[in-house]
């Protein structure tokens, strides 16, 4: 009977202390993060996006043409951000499930 017992709550003090550490780390993913990804994604897009109306400019300003360099570069700078928030994205969603996977198999194994 003591066994029984004394099992039952060490599991219970190791859901419990699961559930603690999993509080902490939740806490580091606040309301800053969650800024500081907003802005990394907004970067990642506007940048490219800059650089390629800039060269598109001085291409249009030293070499004219029929076609627009500046319209051209500006869609393939906002492609090429795009696909780089996309890949910043993905790989936070990543780590997240990453986190959440090894906090149910602390849990499982209690």
């Amino acid at each position: 009977m003591k066994t029984e017992d004394s099992t039952e709550f060490s599991r219970q003090v190791g859901n419990k202390e699961a559930r603690k550490l999993k509080a902490q780390r939740s806490a580091k993913r606040g309301l800053w993060f969650g800024f500081s990804m907003f802005g990394l994604v907004g970067w990642s897009v506007m940048i490219p996006t800059l650089l390629g109306v800039l060269l598109g400019i001085w291409i249009d300003k030293h070499f004219p043409g029929q076609h627009s360099w500046t319209l051209a570069l500006l869609i393939m700078g906002l492609l090429l951000g795009a696909l780089n928030a996309w890949y910043w994205v993905k790989k936070e969603f990543r780590e997240l499930q990453d986190e959440q996977k090894d906090e149910s198999d602390i849990e499982n194994k209690s």
